[in-house]
């Protein structure tokens, strides 16, 4: 295993906007070489214990604590036999867990007898053994805990939340730093409609779980038909040859790039998937002569290179892909004042409740900063009611009444409001591509200014292309990702992968907590257009950045653990035009702001 630096573990840790300090990396680096971790992979395991403790700060006790619950757990022997691991000293953990397994089995018997009077036993409850949280919540009534008239009153509000620093602090920007207002106008004239209505808009729910392996392969080969059609013509390749045929001269291939196992992909680990017209097999693909690569799997890829055995494919050179076009608008006859007006944009992404309550405070903060601003759009996407939080996991409670959150919108603001739904909102369908919300008791007035979108989507605001996805992509992608000599950052890579390989999730096969329908997928999951603006929440840091002319943004989540987040606002030019016969980006500015 090659050697683990602190500078490695520091890379790692600014991509997830970890506070650290020298004695917390020399003590993550004294872990590594301890348990034989790399860089990424134990910043990885960082990440997963502080998000189930509510997002604990990387501290020195911290990390002790992370050691003893995550890394030495890892390194328990399996195999060893029941006798012997009785014979062993316990420590509390597995003697807490004898004492839970004979409860349990002590109460099963006890419902298959009639009990006699008085002999019900009383539950044991010390510091060390506190009634259990299950049982009080079978008596807490889910109503209580959130009401549409203000969101969750008999909830407890976070101290972490309410003591957070810098409120409106600028984190990240773009574009004219100096001069532009952050004041919209609030205008309903400003038109948000889907690119493409009718069938092929997802605007209804849909029935799944009908997928069948075939239909999946159908979808994965004409994917890499099609790409590769464009890739051939656009690189003037006469033809592609088949991926194991044994060659002694230099040949292109096209296929899929996958991994060899079910684990992480590395560069000794890639395999290239050909498409049915060049076989279909699989072959290992040496990268040692290429300068440089980025890849991930499920990516379509053109290769240069030799296969002299045909068990090996020797790359050579890696053909980069294509992004489509932009959305060219049809001419509108505007008056100069209305052409140079610019719109204002304003996204969050949930959740928007502190992890240790069920107090909507962020969402009541971010609606204050709504109707003080008055912009022009609002996007907001989900979760609203978030199927990790840990309250809502033990009461399993569905929360309709959150969505007359429109109704706490100052009517006067004129703003027009996106609500985009997640694969983390409890109460919703757990499909990717995802339906829109249903909401059938909206009034004439607020249907007019309430869009309801799907995820992903591709919205049309005042000629200006927008694309959506809640779906944690950037994450996802984040930790598949291998790539060598690219001199350009993680994120921009991302960006790029989603654009050239037009899809909003290229990821194949897709992280476990996203319930991949293929055939939806083929029709409403793709980009038909490269977006002017491309909006990809996440966990990872925030940004605001173009990449190959489109403005990508992760505005970050509206709370991050205990503690307030970020949310993100753009000034566009509606109707673009062309700069001395040139593209010009309708992005002017664009801002992360913490709430």
């Amino acid at each position: 295993m090659a050697s683990v630096t602190a500078e490695d573990i520091k890379s790692e840790l600014d991509t997830f906007n970890i506070a650290f300090n020298n004695d917390t990396v020399d003590k993550m680096l004294e872990q590594c070489l301890c348990h034989r971790l790399k860089g990424d992979e134990i910043v990885f395991e960082w990440f997963a214990f502080s998000s189930s403790k509510g997002q604990v700060p990387l501290t020195l006790d911290n990390l002790d604590q992370f050691e003893h619950e995550m890394l030495y757990k890892k390194k328990k022997p399996k195999g060893s036999s029941k006798g012997s691991q009785f014979n062993k000293t316990r420590d509390i953990n597995s003697i807490q867990e004898l004492i839970r397994a004979e409860e349990e089995e002590e109460s099963m018997l006890d419902s298959y007898s009639t009990p006699a009077k008085g002999s019900q036993k009383r539950a044991l409850t010390t510091p060390e053994h506190p009634q259990s949280k299950r049982g009080v919540a079978r008596l807490t009534s889910p109503s209580l805990l959130l009401s549409p008239a203000s969101f969750s009153p008999s909830a407890t509000p976070s101290q972490k939340y309410g003591m957070r620093g810098g409120r409106g602090e600028v984190v990240s920007s773009f574009g004219a730093v100096q001069g532009p207002r952050w004041m919209g106008k609030g205008q309903s004239s400003v038109r948000v409609e889907m690119l493409e209505g009718g069938e092929n808009s997802l605007i209804s729910s849909y029935k799944y779980m009908f997928q069948r392996l075939r239909d999946v392969r159908d979808v994965l080969t004409e994917k890499i038909e099609e790409l590769g059609e464009e890739l051939r013509s656009h690189f003037n390749i006469e033809e592609f040859s088949a991926v194991s045929l044994p060659v002694q001269d230099s040949i292109t291939v096209l296929g899929q790039v996958c991994c060899d196992s079910n684990g992480k992909l590395n560069a000794q680990s890639v395999l290239l998937e050909a498409g049915q017209e060049q076989g279909g097999r699989q072959v290992p693909v040496d990268l040692s002569e290429l300068k440089e690569f980025s890849l991930f799997p499920g990516q379509v890829v053109v290769m240069e290179g030799m296969n002299t055995s045909g068990e090996k494919f020797v790359a050579t050179k890696l053909y980069e892909g294509i992004p489509l076009p932009f959305h060219c608008p049809p001419e509108v006859k505007q008056e100069m004042d209305e052409v140079s007006e610019p719109v204002m944009v304003m996204m969050a992404c949930g959740p928007y409740t502190p992890s240790e309550s069920l107090t909507y405070d962020p969402l009541i903060d971010l609606i204050t900063i709504i109707n003080k601003d008055r912009p022009d759009v609002c996007i907001l996407l989900g979760p609203f009611v978030d199927s990790k939080h840990e309250q809502i996991e033990k009461v399993l409670t569905v929360y309709n009444c959150v969505f007359s959150l429109h109704t706490f919108f100052n009517h006067r603001s004129g703003c027009r409001l996106v609500f985009v739904p997640s694969l983390r909102d409890v109460h919703h369908h757990y499909i990717y591509p995802q339906p829109p919300f249903n909401l059938s008791n909206l009034s004439k007035d607020d249907s007019a200014r309430v869009t309801l979108a799907p995820d992903p989507c591709t919205l049309l605001i005042n000629n200006v292309t927008f694309g959506l996805t809640s779906t944690d992509i950037l994450f996802h992608m984040g930790a598949e990702e291998i790539s060598s000599g690219t001199g350009t950052e993680r994120f921009s890579r991302i960006m790029k992968h989603m654009l050239t390989q037009r899809s909003y999730y290229p990821l194949y096969p897709p992280a476990e907590e996203v319930n991949m329908d293929y055939d939806k997928f083929q029709q409403f999951g793709q980009m038909n257009i490269t977006p002017d603006i491309l909006i990809v929440p996440s966990e990872l840091r925030y940004f605001i950045k173009d990449v190959i002319g489109c403005v990508c943004v992760n505005p970050g989540r509206l709370t991050k653990g205990q503690v307030g987040g970020t949310y993100g606002r753009l000034l566009i030019q509606p109707n673009p035009v062309l700069v001395e016969g040139k593209r010009a980006s309708p992005c002017i500015a664009g801002q992360v702001v913490k709430i």
